[in-house]
């Protein structure tokens, strides 16, 4: 007969290797997403199309976004700094968005969609709702918001612009981005 010998551990060493397991197996995951994951656009067209330069040239917000693209702001910053200039926010503010650049410094979700949010999320007290009813606001905004970006572009850097190349693709995107924002929030003038 066999008899199985127990492993023992003392509690104390068992939770102090738990941390490195659970990092190991995320690290290999995310290993992998990352290999599946393409490092080229998804066929994003380089030119606007006739519709979507008919609505970036009606668009404050894509007229003042050329002002800002590339000259000192990342892409969250850009799109977040013309928001506040429209919502008649203190420019101060777009420091706010200094972490969100280049997919959060990460090559991840890209600016243009996080500082478009953070812009609803500003736009919401204007005029001035009741808490709920200005969450309820930035919901519906954020969801349409979301679905038209999901349609035009994917959602990561990694997958929208190849590392070492330049931003236009990115000034691409933002302009139409910028003139969807700007008629999401209108309303809340």
């Amino acid at each position: 007969m066999n008899k199985t010998i127990p492993f023992l551990m003392p509690r104390r060493n068992f939770l102090m290797s738990t941390p490195a397991l659970v990092l190991g197996s995320s690290l290999n995951g995310y290993a992998q997403t990352q290999a599946m994951t393409p490092q080229t656009s998804s066929n994003l067209p380089e030119e606007l199309s006739p519709q979507e330069q008919a609505k970036v040239k009606k668009s404050v917000l894509a007229k003042d976004l050329k002002n800002y693209f590339g000259k000192g702001y990342n892409c969250a910053g850009s799109m977040l700094i013309v928001g506040l200039r429209y919502l008649k926010k203190p420019e101060e503010l777009v420091w706010i968005a200094g972490g969100f650049g280049r997919g959060m410094y990460h090559r991840d979700v890209c600016g243009i969609v996080t500082g478009g949010i953070m812009t609803f999320g500003l736009a919401a007290g204007q005029p001035k709702k009741e808490r709920k009813e200005a969450q309820e606001w930035v919901k519906q905004k954020v969801q349409l918001y979301w679905a038209w970006w999901m349609s035009q572009a994917p959602l990561h850097c990694t997958e929208i612009r190849r590392e070492g190349t330049n931003f236009g693709i990115c000034l691409r995107l933002g302009l139409p981005a910028a003139a969807k924002m700007e008629e999401l929030i209108s309303p809340a003038q």
